[in-house]
C-alpha cells in the first residue's frame, strides 16, 4: 500500500509566482560561456502557444497542467487528432511532433540502421549522437578512453559517417554522457524531445518533456512521421519547505521511488510544483527527473524557475532564456490555477531525510537513520567494497563541489577513503571546470580515481577485478541497481544514495555509518564528524568547455556523398533485413488476419527487466549486429517451470537434440523449423532501460506475441514497433494455465485489424495433452499500431508510406 498522501483528481494549488518573469535571483550572476547560436534549440514558442490555444478551445478551456500544456502544444494537426472528441488521459492516443532527437552510441547503431532503410536523405528534426556507453572503466580516464576508442573504432567510424551523411551532430568519445550534454546544450523550457535511452527525462530539469524511447520511435521523429503516445495521466508532486543538512534532490526521488514503486508511475508524467521547486538548482531537478524512469514514469517536469534561467545563461543560452521568459509571462511554462491531477503527492522537504535504496531494485527505500539497523536485520556484512559517484544522475558541478567539500574536511582530519572511490564527471565541460577549480585534485588527494566522461560502471562498463562470485555491497549515486548490472556479479548489492552520502561512507567503509550522527575514530584517539556539505550549482568563474575537439559543428548540413562505413565481414555491425509480415500469402499463415498458431517458448517468472531480456556489459559491442546480440536473449531470465535460469524446454526435439537447452538455443531451433512462438510473462515485463534490442531479438528469432500480466511502457511500445503483439491477461491467474510447448491461437484479431467496433481478442490454448480452453486477453493497440502489426513492423509501414509519397 502506498504511504504517501494521494487523492484522485485533486485540484492543484499552483502559485501565481511560478510565472518566473517577475522573479529574479538576488545572488551574483556567475560568468557565462560564449553565447551559442540558439536558432535550432529555441522552441518555436509562438507556434506552440497558438497550437495550445486551438487545443484549449477543443477541450472547453479547462485549466491545464504544465505537462499537458507542453504535450498538447506539440499535437500534430489538433483538429484531426481531436476529431472524435476530447483528450482523455490514459486513453486517447496523441499524434505528436517532437522537436529534437538525441541518441547514445549503443542505441544509435540500431536507430540509424533503421533510419537508413527508410530511404531519407536528411533528418526531419535536429538530432545528435553521443559516444558514452562504449567506454569501459578500468584504470582511469585517459587510459580507459584511449583503449575504448581503439576497441570500438569500427562502431565510432560508422556513427560518425552516418552523422556526416544525414546532418547529425556527433559528440566524440570523451565529450561526456548524453544526458548531461543535452542539459548543457540542447534542453529548453517547453520543448518536447525524444532520446533513445530510458534516462532521457533528465532534461526535464529544464522544464521540458524529454521522453525515452526505442530506436524505432526515434525513426518516427527523424523521418517527420507523427510520433504516437497515449495521453499520459499526470501525477502531481506538491513540494513545500526547504531541504536542510544532508538532504539533496537525490533523496527526494529516492523517497518518491519508495512510495510509488517501480510500477507506480507507469503511463504517467510526474509534474512537480509548489514553492519547494524554486529552491532547487536546475541540475538538482535534472537528478529528480532522471530517476523518474525508475518508477516507470513517461517523464518528469517542473515549472520554469529563475535558477533554470541562470543555468541557461551560464551555459551560453541567454537567447533561450529570454524567449522562455516571454513564454512564461504568457503562462505557457507553469500549470494553470485549478489544474487537476490524477493523483497528488504532498512532500514537505524540510522533513525529508537522506535515503538509501536497494539492493537489486531502485524502489526499496530506507531512511539513512534506519539503514544500519536494516543491514543488521538482513544479516549482511557491515562493510562497503566500493563507492562510486557520478553517472548521468549525479555528475553536475553542484554534485562534484559538494563531495569536494567533504574531501576537504576529511583531508584536514588526515583521512583517506577506505574503499575504492570512483568518480565520473558528466561531461568534458564538467571535467575541465572541476579540474580548473581544484575539485579534481581535492578528490584525488583523498584516494579518488577519476574516470572518463562516460557512463562506465553505471551501465556495466566496469572492468572490476575483485569480489567476483562473492557477496559484497557497493554504494553508488547511480539510478539503477538490478542484479549483475554494474560488475557482472549477481551477488553484488548496489545501494543507491546521494553523492554526498556515498562519499562520506567511503571514508568509514561501513554500511552502518551515518554521517549525520556518527564519528570516525582518528589515529590520535580523537574522533571526526563531517559537517553537512555545501556545493555550488554554478561556477563563479563560469564553465570552461575543455577539449573542444570532442564537440561537433553546430547544425551541420548533410553530406549525401558520404559513404556510411560498414565492413562486409563485420561482427559489430549488420545491415538490417525487414521483418516479414505475419499475414499474407508469403507468410505461410493460413489463418487469414489471425496470427498463425504459436508455440509457447517458456513462462517467465517474476521480475524480468530489459537487462534480463538483452543483457548489457560485454554484449554492448554487438548493439549494431542483430544476429550476434540475439545470442543473449533472456539468458538471465527464470523459467517458471523448474525455476532455472536460462533454461528452455524443446517438446518436439529431434533425436540428436536435447530436451532442454539455453533459451536462445531453443528459440533458434523454433526459428529453423519456421515455427512462430510466444512468451508468457509476469508483471511489469520489460521494466528498466529503453533498449529496443529486447524487442528486436525475440522478433528476430520468430516471436509473434507476448502475453503478460502487465508491461512496462517503453518496452510494450518497442514490441509493437517490431511487429510483436503484446497482450494483457484479463485474469492474471491465467498466467499459470499456459506452459511451454502449449499452442496458442488468437481469436478476434482479424476483427480488430478490419476495424470492427468493440472487437475483442481471446486466446485458444491447446495443451500437449490435447486439452483446449479459451481465455480473454486485452490489448492497447491504436489504429496506427495495428497498421505496424499488419505490415510486420512500424518501419515497414513507414517505408511503404515514404515510397507511396515519392510515387
Amino acid at each position: 500500500m502506498r504511504q504517501n498522501t494521494i487523492a484522485p483528481r485533486v485540484l492543484a494549488r499552483t502559485a501565481r509566482g511560478s510565472h518566473v518573469s517577475v522573479q529574479r535571483r538576488s545572488l551574483a550572476t556567475p560568468a557565462s560561456l560564449p553565447e551559442k547560436d540558439c536558432t535550432s534549440i529555441t522552441p518555436p514558442y509562438s507556434k506552440l502557444q497558438q497550437n495550445l490555444a486551438t487545443i484549449r478551445k477543443l477541450l472547453g478551456n479547462r485549466p491545464l497542467t504544465l505537462a499537458e500544456k507542453i504535450l498538447y502544444s506539440h499535437v500534430y494537426e489538433p483538429e484531426r487528432t481531436l476529431a472524435n472528441g476530447g483528450i482523455k488521459r490514459g486513453e486517447t492516443y496523441l499524434q505528436l511532433s517532437p522537436e529534437r532527437v538525441a541518441m547514445q552510441d549503443a542505441s544509435a547503431q540500431m536507430a540509424l540502421l533503421q533510419f537508413m532503410s527508410a530511404g531519407m536523405s536528411r533528418c526531419a528534426v535536429p538530432a545528435s549522437i553521443h559516444c558514452d556507453h562504449l567506454i569501459q572503466a578500468a584504470e582511469g580516464a585517459e587510459k580507459d578512453l584511449q583503449r575504448s576508442i581503439v576497441t570500438n573504432q569500427e562502431v565510432f567510424d560508422f556513427l560518425e559517417s552516418a552523422a556526416r551523411k544525414y546532418g547529425i551532430e556527433f559528440w566524440k568519445p570523451g565529450s561526456g554522457i548524453i544526458h548531461q550534454i543535452v542539459l548543457e546544450n540542447y534542453a529548453a523550457p517547453g520543448m518536447l524531445m525524444l532520446g533513445t535511452d530510458s534516462h532521457t527525462p533528465n532534461a526535464g530539469g529544464l522544464g521540458m518533456l524529454a521522453i525515452g524511447v526505442g530506436g524505432a520511435d526515434a525513426v518516427d521523429a527523424l523521418t517527420g512521421t507523427p510520433w504516437e503516445l497515449k495521453a499520459p495521466k499526470i501525477i502531481g508532486v506538491h513540494l513545500t519547505g526547504q531541504m536542510n543538512g544532508w538532504t539533496t534532490p537525490k533523496d527526494l526521488i529516492l523517497h518518491v521511488a519508495g512510495k510509488l514503486t517501480v510500477r507506480g508511475g507507469t503511463g504517467a508524467i510526474l509534474e512537480y510544483f509548489g514553492p519547494g521547486v524554486f529552491n532547487q538548482s536546475c541540475t538538482g531537478l535534472a537528478t529528480v527527473a532522471n530517476m523518474g524512469a525508475e518508477v516507470g514514469a513517461t517523464t518528469s517536469t517542473f515549472p520554469y524557475t529563475p535558477r533554470m534561467r541562470a543555468y541557461l545563461q551560464a551555459t551560453g543560452r541567454a537567447p533561450v532564456a529570454l524567449a522562455a521568459d516571454k513564454a512564461a509571462a504568457n503562462g505557457y511554462l507553469a500549470p494553470d490555477e485549478g489544474a487537476e491531477y490524477d493523483e497528488l503527492i504532498q512532500i514537505d522537504l524540510s522533513k525529508l531525510e537522506p535515503t538509501i535504496n536497494g539492493p537489486f531494485t531502485p524502489d526499496l527505500a530506507t531512511p539513512l537513520s534506519k539503514f544500519g539497523s536494516f543491514v543488521k536485520e538482513q544479516g549482511w556484512k557491515d562493510e562497503l567494497s566500493a563507492a562510486l559517484i557520478g553517472s548521468c544522475t549525479n555528475s553536475s558541478y553542484e554534485d562534484m563541489t559538494s563531495v569536494a567539500d567533504l574531501a576537504r574536511q576529511a583531508k584536514k582530519a588526515g583521512l583517506k577513503t577506505q574503499v575504492p572511490f570512483l568518480c565520473t564527471p558528466g561531461s568534458e565541460q564538467i571535467r575541465a571546470t572541476i579540474e580548473r577549480d581544484q575539485v579534481t585534485s581535492e578528490l584525488e588527494d583523498v584516494g579518488a580515481t577519476v574516470l572518463a566522461n562516460a557512463c562506465g560502471p553505471c551501465i556495466g562498463q566496469w572492468k572490476r577485478e575483485d569480489k567476483q562470485g562473492e557477496e559484497n555491497a557497493i554504494l553508488t549515486s547511480f539510478n539503477r541497481n538490478f542484479k549483475s548490472r554494474n560488475d557482472g556479479n549477481r551477488l553484488t548489492m548496489n545501494f543507491l544514495a546521494s553523492p554526498t552520502v556515498v562519499t562520506a561512507m567511503a571514508f568509514s567503509g561501513k554500511l552502518s555509518f551515518n554521517p549525520m550522527t556518527d564519528s570516525i575514530p582518528l589515529p590520535s584517539g580523537e574522533s571526526f564528524r563531517f559537517s553537512p556539505p555545501h556545493g555550488q550549482d554554478l561556477p563563479e568563474a563560469g564553465f570552461t568547455p575543455g577539449e573542444t575537439s570532442y564537440y561537433p559543428k553546430p547544425t551541420p548540413e548533410p553530406q549525401p556523398e558520404t559513404e556510411v562505413v560498414i565492413r562486409p565481414d563485420s561482427q559489430r555491425l549488420e545491415i538490417l533485413q525487414p521483418f516479414p509480415s505475419h499475414f499474407g500469402e508469403d507468410s505461410g499463415n493460413n489463418r487469414g488476419l489471425e496470427l498463425p498458431p504459436l508455440k509457447v517458448l517458456m513462462r517467465v517468472r517474476g521480475k524480468c527487466t530489459t537487462d534480463h531480456i538483452s543483457a548489457a556489459g560485454p554484449w554492448l559491442k554487438y548493439k549494431g549486429h542483430l544476429t550476434n546480440i540475439s545470442e543473449n536473449l533472456l539468458i538471465t531470465a527464470v523459467n517458471d517451470e523448474g525455476g532455472e535460469v536460462n533454461v528452455a524446454f524443446d517438446h518436439e526435439h529431434g533425436p540428436s537434440e536435447s530436451e532442454s537447452d539455453t533459451i536462445p538455443s531453443v528459440a533458434k531451433r523454433l526459428k529453423a523449423r519456421k515455427q512462430p512462438w510466444a512468451l508468457v510473462v509476469d508483471d511489469n515485463y520489460g521494466e528498466g532501460s529503453a533498449r529496443e534490442h529486447a524487442a528486436l531479438q525475440p522478433r528476430f528469432y520468430g516471436c509473434a506475441a507476448i502475453v503478460a500480466r502487465s508491461f512496462a511502457r517503453i518496452h510494450e511500445t518497442n514490441l509493437k514497433k517490431q511487429g510483436i503483439l503484446p497482450l494483457w491477461f484479463v485474469d492474471k491467474a491465467d498466467y499459470n494455465r499456459i506452459g511451454s510447448g502449449d499452442v496458442i491461437e488468437t481469436l478476434g484479431l482479424a476483427d480488430l485489424l478490419q476495424g470492427k467496433a468493440d472487437a475483442s481478442i481471446r486466446l485458444r490454448v491447446t495443451r500437449s495433452s490435447g486439452e483446449q480452453f479459451e481465455i480473454p486477453v486485452r490489448h492497447t493497440m491504436s489504429a496506427d499500431q495495428l497498421k505496424w502489426l499488419r505490415a510486420g513492423s512500424a518501419l515497414n509501414h513507414i517505408r511503404a508510406q515514404i515510397s507511396a509519397g515519392a510515387n
